[in-house]
């Protein structure tokens, strides 16, 4: 079942889309990234997927994109937005991972333990802007204090899984796949299965969290 919810914050209303599971062990919260909204092919495959194995998927709308904006604000509007929706998220009265894609990544790992998620998920982490290794972003991170799951594609240009540091966080990568999990048409991965492998990897990285 999917219903919507619309929540005031400091920074404007978000909306929550949620698609509950009928014996939810825990509650998934993911955002989109600055360049789009949830009707991403990773956060729709989650919904998809993870009601099926015990876990409610929210769908978070920042304000911005609420709006109808076409550039996402600041990282601290960002995080404000997030902070004033998560006790929605909460409402369930169910364990909340923080996750989201991207720039949403990078609020959640940012607010997770303050806010008191159970666990981080980063969807294309954006490591780094594309051809700027240098201007590194791996300490928000290794600095979210949280268990943490990061979902990669195999070139993608804002960070490839090698790429990461170690020992701070669960890897996936995917194979082929670019910053929105796209795979070329003759890579030896099909859309289909990269997606599965996404919602595969996460729905198992949450049993383990939640047995």
């Amino acid at each position: 079942m999917t219903r919507t919810e619309t929540v005031p914050t400091p920074a404007g209303g978000a909306r929550i889309t949620w698609t509950d599971s009928p014996d939810a062990r825990a509650v998934l919260a993911v955002s989109h990234g600055a360049g789009g909204g949830i009707e991403a092919r990773d956060l729709q495959a989650l919904a998809a997927a993870l009601p099926g194995r015990g876990f409610t998927v929210a769908l978070v709308e920042q304000p911005w994109r609420v709006a109808g904006k076409k550039v996402a604000p600041a990282p601290k509007t960002l995080d404000t937005g997030w902070r004033g929706l998560w006790p929605a998220l909460a409402g369930p009265g169910l364990p909340v991972v923080a996750g989201g894609r991207s720039a949403g990544a990078r609020v959640a790992c940012r607010t997770g333990a303050e806010l008191g998620a159970a666990a981080v998920l980063a969807l294309s982490f954006p490591l780094h802007p594309p051809g700027r290794p240098e201007r590194s972003r791996a300490d928000e991170l290794t600095g979210a204090g949280l268990p943490a799951l990061v979902v990669q594609g195999g070139r993608d240009p804002f960070g490839r899984p090698e790429e990461f540091p170690d020992g701070t966080h669960e890897l996936v990568g995917v194979p082929f796949a670019d910053h929105g999990f796209a795979v070329p048409k003759k890579a030896g991965l099909t859309q289909e299965a990269a997606l599965e492998l996404i919602a595969g990897a996460v729905g198992d990285w949450l049993e383990r969290l939640f047995p």
